[in-house]
């Protein structure tokens, strides 16, 4: 009997402790694996981080080939000047043409600004989106390497009375639809959503094909698919592209890009800068300009002379470019169509479109002789005084309205 206790006695034993090992080991499997999945993400995160660091990495040029290629950034390649430095043309030992931006030792695009417009641009691929080949830095040398694109800016088109001359109805068209798209990309398609912040035809620039290319995403501010909208204290962009509730609150969305878009939309159709338009003694911004006319049923009016004589093109789809363009410039930032909505209106020939309300910034007073609409905003360092529709505002706390200044006609 002693002998079968003490059997029955080691059997116990021996279950209980394989039952505690096993209870044990299970324990210790269930950490493991817990601590796995939840380091997991992070990992994952670690190297989304590491790649996009390589894929930066990998478009860095030597400085001395870039230097090389612009000859030393000669004054005879110098493209244009804008808020944040000089632009390039420039070509690569392959024979490739380039624009090389410089950016000033003094600009207020630092760092981050730098960074984000290269991990930016290196994400975007669209054909109406300006394409990014490289950067260079050197100590405090910061150069943006971008495709050349061969036909400037639409700025520069409209600005002078040949080139818009070549700007006939079907170019027009094109440059309004691809800027669309391009938009719709940004908005929507992308990874990303994207706010420009400085849609303007100084940072649109024309390809061989007279192919819209959306250019300068140093403003350009990023969303999570779910977000709508931000806020900021410091206000940066082109006055007279900006929404009101952006230029006055800090207050934007994609609605602010289609305030801008629509601003754009209508500088292409009347061949008019968004600037004073002297009308006898009158001087009207060209909202206003475009919304009286509207108004009185003389939309054809606001149409570009040299659209008009060429006698090319429907009259029905340039009056509806002139409707798509004041639903776009709506005080009401909820009234704005989205750049989706905006695309099936201009290939819609049977779309029925709302009718648009007052625009933002619609001046409804007679302004003097001299009077301008830069709002008295000291341009006394502008090259162009009289440009105040196309005057820079960077507001931060405690700065006021006046401390802006201007841009030239060439993209940064």
């Amino acid at each position: 009997k002693n002998d079968d206790n003490s059997s029955a006695r080691t059997v116990v034993i021996i279950a209980v402790s394989i039952a505690a090992c096993v209870i044990v080991v299970v324990a210790l499997v269930g950490i493991c694996l817990r601590k796995k999945i939840k380091r997991r993400p992070t990992e994952n995160s670690e190297n989304k981080v590491v790649d996009e660091i390589t894929t930066v990495e990998s478009l860095q040029y030597g400085y001395s080939t870039i230097k090389t290629a612009t000859n030393d950034f000669s004054d005879n390649n110098k493209l244009g000047q804008g808020g944040f430095g000089a632009v390039y043309k420039g070509k690569l030992p392959n024979d490739q043409e380039i624009a090389v931006k410089r950016l000033s030792k003094n600009s207020r695009q630092g760092d981050v600004e730098f960074k984000n417009e290269i991990l930016l641009l290196a994400k975007l691929q669209h054909r109406n989106l300006v394409r990014l080949l490289g950067f260079s830095i050197q100590g405090t040398e910061k150069l943006l390497v971008y495709e050349f694109v061969r036909n400037g800016s639409l700025d520069l088109c409209l600005s002078d009375p040949t080139k818009r001359s070549c700007l006939d109805w079907d170019k027009r068209y094109k440059i309004i639809g691809g800027v669309a798209r391009g938009l719709v990309y940004l908005h929507e398609d992308s990874q990303l959503r994207i706010i420009h912040r400085d849609l303007k035809p100084a940072n649109v620039l024309l390809d061989r094909e007279m192919n819209p290319k959306i250019a300068d995403f140093g403003m350009a501010r990023l969303f999570e698919q779910d977000e709508t909208q931000g806020n900021t204290s410091k206000i940066v962009g082109t006055y007279g592209y900006m929404s009101p509730e952006y230029a006055m609150h800090g207050h934007f969305s994609v609605k602010s890009d289609v305030f801008s878009f629509g601003v754009l939309i209508l500088e292409i159709m009347s061949g008019q800068k968004n600037r004073s338009i002297r009308i006898g003694d009158n001087v009207e911004d060209l909202l206003t300009f475009t919304w009286k006319n509207w108004r009185e049923g003389t939309t054809e009016n606001m149409i570009d002379p040299i659209l008009r004589a060429a006698g090319t093109g429907s009259l029905r789809d340039m009056i509806k470019c002139i409707h798509i363009g004041l639903l776009c410039v709506q005080e009401n930032a909820a009234k704005r169509p989205t750049m989706a909505s905006i695309l099936l209106m201009l290939s819609s020939s049977t779309m029925t479109m709302p009718v648009p309300s007052e625009p933002a910034f619609f001046m409804t007073s007679t302004f003097g002789q001299d009077t301008s609409l830069s709002h008295n905003y000291d341009d006394s360092n502008s090259s162009d005084a009289e440009r105040g529709f196309k005057t820079r505002t960077m507001i931060s706390e405690g700065l006021s309205m006046n401390d802006v200044t201007s841009t030239d006609l060439y993209p940064r």
